[in-house]
């Protein structure tokens, strides 16, 4: 027959593996947490590869609205990925490459396009960078000639009044 102290000593190991386990279970959880909340349900894909690389295709041809700075093939936005859908359902729906892009204009404007054509709203977008380069680079020149020029020699005056100095003739 077990005795009162050998049952107290099993409830106990029984009670401190179950505050260890839970115990692991806790730090487990708070270790995971971080993935688990950066985790993302993949990118639903078509079950259609060469429509898939249409998608990609116009999807490179055009900015994220929220990134401004990466594609909407690129960008992980939320909105990046709406859209992406989009065109691939307008695509499905058997509309072409211009017309998703036409509508992706309509709606967000030129801005969308990530390589903006050139137009009369865009021409300083194209032509601002060299004619910036081009007006600093004349400051430039200009700047250096005019330091050369002003320090030129010295006047004929100036070079007798050195020369005498270096004689050790007394100046006026």
């Amino acid at each position: 027959m077990p005795n009162a102290r050998h049952l107290l000593g099993r409830r106990f190991i029984r009670a401190v593996r179950l505050a260890v386990g839970a115990v692991l279970a806790l730090v487990l959880a708070l270790v995971l947490a971080p993935a688990i909340a950066q985790a993302r349900e993949a990118a639903p894909t078509a079950a259609d590869p060469a429509l898939e690389a249409r998608v990609l295709a116009l999807a490179d041809e055009l900015r994220c609205v929220v990134c401004q700075n990466e594609t909407l093939a690129a960008s992980q936005a939320d909105l990046a990925r709406d859209l992406r859908a989009q065109i691939r359902l307008q695509l499905q729906q058997g509309r072409s490459h211009q017309e998703v892009r036409d509508f992706m204009v309509d709606r967000y404007g030129q801005f969308v396009l990530y390589r903006p054509p050139l137009q009369a709203s865009t021409v300083v977008l194209w032509v601002g960078p060299f004619l910036l380069l081009g007006v600093a680079l004349v400051w430039w020149i200009g700047n250096t000639r005019r330091r050369r020029r002003d320090a030129g020699g010295l006047s004929a005056d100036e070079i007798r009044r050195v020369q005498a100095l270096l004689d050790g003739e007394p100046t006026r």
